[in-house]
């Protein structure tokens, strides 16, 4: 006869699922998905790496669902976002400026959802992920092309455009950020190090304050509406 977990025993798994994933996000914002691997998720999780392996078979089919519940999170706050917004170029801006304020606030984690080099599956997710916002940002420009607020266009190759120049334009900003990472106390140098200048306003606010609302006259420009920047 085939067993049959109990009910308690499969809510015992599935918390122990949750507290791997919630691991995973943790580790993976803090040191990329190179620092995501099954021993350190494991240890972060508090349970023995073995236990790891009863839920995902190897790290690319973690790093997947990883990927996956971090994404739906960054959907979920753009999408909340568009909804409070009225016109569809609006819409449009605030796509662009939830998604590259939220990444810049996270660097690492940003970093990692984006570019860092990852498994071949991982790769996938990512196609999946820029379809998603190119679909958001398309169905606005339809709407807009519509009612004539925008020139006729073929709204997925120009969203397609769009969020393809974004993530380029990110790359730099999130590679550039200082990655937060857990280390060991070391012990202190034998003769005092000479302070690192950092020149004024160099800091991640100043980051966001200047690339936010350049990407979002980019993109309006892109669209050929109107940038109220221009007024």
């Amino acid at each position: 006869m085939a067993y049959r977990r109990t009910p308690a025993v499969q809510a015992r798994l599935d918390a122990q699922r949750e507290a791997v994933l919630q691991a995973a996000v943790g580790l993976l914002a803090e040191r990329g998905y190179g620092g995501c691997t099954m021993a350190a998720v494991a240890d972060r999780a508090g349970i023995a790496t073995g236990s790891v392996y009863q839920h995902f078979t190897n790290k690319a089919e973690l790093s997947v669902q990883l990927f996956r519940r971090v994404v739906t999170r960054e959907i979920a706050a753009v999408n909340a976002a568009v909804a409070r917004r009225e016109t569809p170029e609006q819409r449009i801006a605030a796509v662009v400026e939830t998604f590259a304020a939220r990444a810049l606030r996270a660097p690492r984690l940003a970093y990692a959802l984006l570019v860092e080099p990852a498994d071949a599956v991982v790769d996938a997710e990512r196609l999946v992920f820029r379809r998603a916002f190119r679909d958001v940002i398309a169905a606005e420009i339809s709407a807009a092309v519509t009612a004539g607020r925008l020139p006729a266009q073929d709204p997925v190759l120009t969203a397609a455009a769009l969020v393809g120049a974004v993530g380029e334009a990110l790359a730099g900003p999130l590679a550039a950020e200082p990655e937060p990472a857990r280390m060991e106390p070391q012990p202190a140098p034998a003769e005092p190090e000479p302070p690192r200048t950092t020149p004024a306003g160099a800091g991640p606010e100043r980051t966001t304050a200047e690339v936010v609302p350049a990407l979002v006259s980019f993109t309006l420009r892109a669209l050929g509406g109107r940038d109220d920047s221009d007024a």
